[in-house]
């Protein structure tokens, strides 16, 4: 969000976790066989995440109860979010202060061949379970996201995928001596640039941008937008988009992040906001630029967090539900990464309560690891812009329109992007970008109060985050 970055819809509503079909069906399975029949054997699926789910929490039951579940009279499972973490609701008397940070994934109720139901929530990632106490009823399946037909996607070419361990990187705004120390001193391997693209551009800045960073030791991810007064003629102009990042692709870039933002009216067209259309262009993208270059990951455009829908459907859509779109229309086939954005925290990452404004996820680090990995569970995240903003060592105020970060202080803003990084690494993320190095701009967009190189020329979140990624 290099043009605002800190512009976040306030999030009201009831959060509604949409995912794509492949998991909206509630399965039962041979619900009537009577107790102490035979039971059936679960067939495994290795590659659908939900039969990992089931295995794995199959397993956590065995291990506590002590029972055999190879054979079972039946087993239903339905996603569910863990608001407080994943043991808090399903162990009674758990410490809240020890809650694993896992936010989202499935219960799972098994019902044993003695006629005794078990109940255990297993994380997306697979990395926390929690036998329940208790077994709760059945909750409604969750809601279906529609595709459009007419969309017509091509199939997915195979390219290498974003696949390697965590690494971290920053948005920069030029890449001098200081910048350059900085980001060496925090352990980042990557630079973040957006460029902007209109039809006819040639891919000189793009090279340019890539020369800069890998001439001096860095990985680069560019993320490419365009303009929405050039989008009328949306087949056409998605096509265009597609053949001008496979240009770039070829230069040798190390990732492309396709779009910006595309659920809100500033970087897509008004009243025509849609996860499914938005697919159409990550698909041709995708094609474009593995057949240039199956090296470059490709990485959806993050959404803009927000619960703001309601009050201006035609320029903002929901994250979560933008998201939905984009699985039921098939997006999975065509990113190496799921691409996420987060800059909104004023409290630590592992905090699941406490914001002052609400407990609205967008709000949490931990809730947005959910909220991403739920409608893509096998994909990496990639936070393509992760940040937290504060006023100090600035002569005036914190912009109005930037209140809600008053209180942060240049301390927290360095414990918190590196406790993000510890997170990240362990939470199934691939890259996370800083946002940002070396901004600075301070106005009503005050870009320079998310930067870790500070007024006077200190960064003392490099120092943290370097630890935190081995220096």
């Amino acid at each position: 969000m290099q043009n605002n970055p800190g512009l976040k819809w306030q999030g009201i509503g009831v959060f509604v976790l949409l995912v794509a079909s492949l998991f909206a069906l509630i399965l039962t399975a041979n619900s009537s066989t009577p107790v102490g029949a035979q039971g059936f054997e679960p067939t495994p699926t290795p590659s659908d995440p939900a039969w990992l789910g089931f295995d794995t929490g199959r397993q956590a039951v065995e291990e506590e109860r002590g029972v055999n579940l190879t054979l079972v009279q039946n087993y239903t499972f339905e996603q569910t979010e863990f608001a407080d973490g994943i043991e808090i609701g399903c162990i009674d008397g758990f410490d809240p202060f020890q809650a694993s940070p896992s936010y989202y994934g499935w219960t799972f109720r098994i019902t044993d061949l003695g006629g005794t139901t078990h109940q255990v929530r297993v994380a997306f990632d697979l990395a926390y379970t929690a036998v329940c106490t208790n077994v709760t009823t059945t909750a409604a399946p969750v809601a279906e996201a529609t595709a459009d037909p007419s969309l017509n996607l091509p199939d997915a070419i195979v390219g290498s995928g974003a696949t390697g361990d965590f690494e971290l990187g920053g948005h920069v705004d030029g890449l001098g001596p200081e910048t350059v120390n900085a980001m060496n001193q925090s352990g980042m391997t990557w630079v973040k640039k957006q460029l902007r693209w209109r039809p006819g551009d040639s891919t000189a800045a793009a090279q340019n941008l890539i020369n800069d960073a890998q001439g001096k030791g860095f990985k680069i991810l560019l993320g490419i937008v365009g303009f929405t007064d050039d989008m009328n003629n949306y087949d056409s102009y998605v096509q265009e988009y597609a053949n001008f990042v496979g240009q770039v692709a070829a230069l040798g870039p190390n990732a492309i992040e396709v779009w910006n933002e595309p659920n809100i009216g500033r970087e897509w067209p008004t009243g025509q906001i849609s996860g499914a259309r938005y697919t159409q262009m990550l698909a041709a993208s995708f094609n474009s630029i593995k057949s240039a270059n199956s090296s470059v990951i490709v990485i959806s455009g993050a959404p803009a967090p927000t619960g703001a829908e309601a009050v201006d459907p035609a320029n903002i859509k929901n994250d979560d539900n933008f998201m939905a779109e984009m699985a039921a229309a098939g997006a999975a086939n065509y990113m190496d990464c799921v691409g996420v954005h987060y800059n909104e925290g004023v409290v630590a990452p592992s905090a699941t309560v406490g914001d002052p404004r609400d407990n609205y996820p967008t709000r949490y680090f931990g809730a947005m690891l959910g909220r991403y990995k739920a409608p893509f569970p096998g994909k990496p995240l990639c936070f393509t812009e992760l940040g937290y903003l504060t006023g100090d060592g600035f002569n005036t105020p914190i912009p109005a329109g930037f209140a809600w970060a008053g209180d942060v202080t240049v301390e927290q803003q360095a414990a918190w992007l590196a406790e993000a990084a510890s997170l990240a690494a362990n939470n199934g993320v691939r890259l996370m970008i800083v946002w940002n190095v070396n901004f600075t701009r301070w106005d009503s967009d005050p870009m320079a109060g998310y930067a870790i190189i500070r007024p006077g020329g200190g960064c003392p979140a490099c120092g943290p985050l370097g630890q935190v990624m081995g220096g």
